[in-house]
C-alpha cells in the first residue's frame, strides 16, 4: 500500500505581503519574489539613505551580497534578536556570529567588511586633525570603534605639540569589566612617537560609563608618570553604549 501523507494546517505568514517570504531557493534564476523584493529595498536606500530604513532592512542589504540566492529577512531577524541592533551585530564576536543559525563565512565577511569600513571612515575623520576642532568626530570615533564590544578595550590616542592626533593605538585587551593597563609603557610609546600630549579612551560594555576606583587610579597613575616625562594628559574618556563620561569635564582631571 502506498504510504499516506501527513498534512499539517498551514501557519501564518511572518511578514507583510510585500516582504519576501522563507523558502528555499533552487540554484539558477534568481526568483522574481526576491529579486523585486531586492530591487525595492535597493532603491529606497538610494533615495531615503540609511535613515529611512529600519535595521533589520539595513542587515538586509548587507546580507544581499553574501546569500545571493536565498530570502535573507529571517537570518537579519536572527541576528537583530541575538545582538540587539545592526551596530551591536557588525561588532559581534566571529565566534558569537557562528551561534545564529545560517551565518557561515560569507555572511561573516561581508558584516566585518562593512565593520572596517565604518571604523576606517570615523578614524580619517580624527587622524592629523586638530583634536580640539574635531573634538565631536573624535567621540563618535571611539563610540563606532569601541562602543559595542563585548569586552573591554584601552587605546591610547597621541597628540603632537600642536594637539593634531598623530597616532591612535590600542594598549590592551581585558574582559567584561577589567582590562590591565601599564603607566609605563603608555607614556613609553608616547616618547617614542615623540608625541607631547595624550588622551585615554577605554569602554564599558555593560553600557554605562561612570568611572570605577580602579579606572581613577590607573588615570591618576598614567597621569603622574606622563607629567614626570613632560606629557600632558588631556583626557580620559569612558565608551557607554549610548553615552560617553570626560574626566576632565567631570573634574577628575
Amino acid at each position: 500500500m502506498p504510504k499516506r501523507r501527513a498534512f499539517a494546517e498551514k501557519t501564518l505568514p511572518l511578514f507583510a505581503a510585500d516582504e519576501a517570504p522563507q523558502r528555499p531557493v533552487a540554484a539558477g534564476k534568481l526568483p522574481s519574489y526576491i529579486k523585486d523584493h531586492r530591487k525595492r529595498l535597493r532603491a529606497r536606500f538610494l533615495q531615503g539613505g540609511a535613515g529611512a530604513m529600519p535595521d533589520y532592512e539595513m542587515l538586509e542589504l548587507v546580507l544581499f551580497r553574501a546569500i545571493p540566492r536565498q530570502d535573507v529577512k529571517p537570518l537579519a531577524r536572527r541576528l537583530l534578536d541575538r545582538f540587539g541592533d545592526f551596530n551591536r551585530v557588525l561588532s559581534a564576536p566571529i565566534p558569537r556570529l557562528c551561534e545564529v543559525e545560517g551565518v557561515g563565512p560569507a555572511v561573516i565577511t561581508e558584516l566585518k567588511i562593512v565593520e572596517a569600513a565604518a571604523h576606517r571612515l570615523a578614524r580619517a575623520r580624527v587622524l592629523r586633525r586638530h583634536v580640539v576642532s574635531s573634538w565631536d568626530a573624535l567621540v563618535d570615533y571611539c563610540h563606532t570603534a569601541m562602543a559595542h564590544r563585548d569586552t573591554e578595550q584601552f587605546r591610547v590616542l597621541y597628540l603632537d605639540r600642536k594637539n593634531v592626533l598623530i597616532a591612535d593605538e590600542e594598549q590592551a585587551r581585558g574582559t567584561v569589566d577589567h582590562v590591565p593597563v601599564y603607566p609605563r609603557e603608555v607614556v613609553k610609546r608616547a616618547l617614542e612617537l615623540n608625541a607631547s600630549a595624550l588622551i585615554l579612551v577605554h569602554n564599558h560594555p555593560s553600557g554605562d560609563p561612570t568611572p570605577s576606583q580602579s579606572d581613577i587610579a590607573m588615570t591618576q597613575q598614567v597621569e603622574s608618570a606622563a607629567s614626570a616625562l613632560g606629557l600632558t594628559l588631556h583626557d580620559h574618556l569612558i565608551i557607554g553604549k549610548s553615552r560617553e563620561l570626560s574626566f576632565r569635564s567631570e573634574g577628575l582631571l
